[in-house]
């Protein structure tokens, strides 16, 4: 079943003022970004998730997280080639004309390769204390207070028991959040 033209146009509108409230453009081509929101509807419907319309969905939400619309890739893509690989997001350089936008090479591991992110190292104040430590302002002798939550589409950092429903930078949903510390 296609999406509605409707929906199509809704949608579009509702990404737009998502990615202009967090200093992200859509592509300024109508036609061409509307294709990209149909095909974002369309792994809605057949996944349950909107996977990236540019990419091969495995139809697993876990294996897949890293391509949810919007995909981790999108910022590094962004600092270095001015679009996401679709093109659906870019820079303020790209709406301007001042950049062209060029083929983007696959950032995402080849499946069957790892792709667990390397642990970042923990602050000071997040270690284990040892014998004889005192713990730093702030902090109990547990560590931190709340974990820290790590938004892994655009790295919004928050301190709570849970991570947000909703990243309120780039709208990425709660399981696209990892545990930082």
């Amino acid at each position: 079943m296609k999406p509605e033209q409707s929906e199509v146009h809704q949608t579009r509108e509702r990404l737009r003022r998502e990615a202009e409230s967090g200093g992200y453009h859509l592509n300024p081509d109508p036609q061409f970004t509307l294709g990209l929101v149909k095909g974002l509807l369309t792994n809605q419907r057949r996944y349950g998730y909107r996977a990236c319309p540019c990419r091969l969905a495995s139809g697993s939400k876990a294996e897949d997280l890293d391509i949810i619309c919007p995909c981790d890739y999108r910022d590094p893509d962004l600092d270095e080639y001015g679009t996401c690989y679709c093109a659906l997001y870019v820079s303020q350089e790209v709406l301007d004309g001042k950049r062209k936008l060029t083929a983007i090479p696959e950032r995402r591991p080849p499946e069957g390769a790892a792709t667990s992110r390397p642990e970042a190292s923990p602050p000071e104040a997040a270690r284990p204390l040892a014998a004889g430590d005192k713990p730093l302002a702030g902090t109990s002798e547990r560590g931190l207070p709340y974990p820290i939550w790590r938004c892994r589409v655009c790295g919004y950092l928050c301190a709570r028991d849970a991570p947000p429903e909703v990243c309120p930078i780039c709208k990425a949903q709660k399981e696209r959040f990892e545990r930082f510390l």
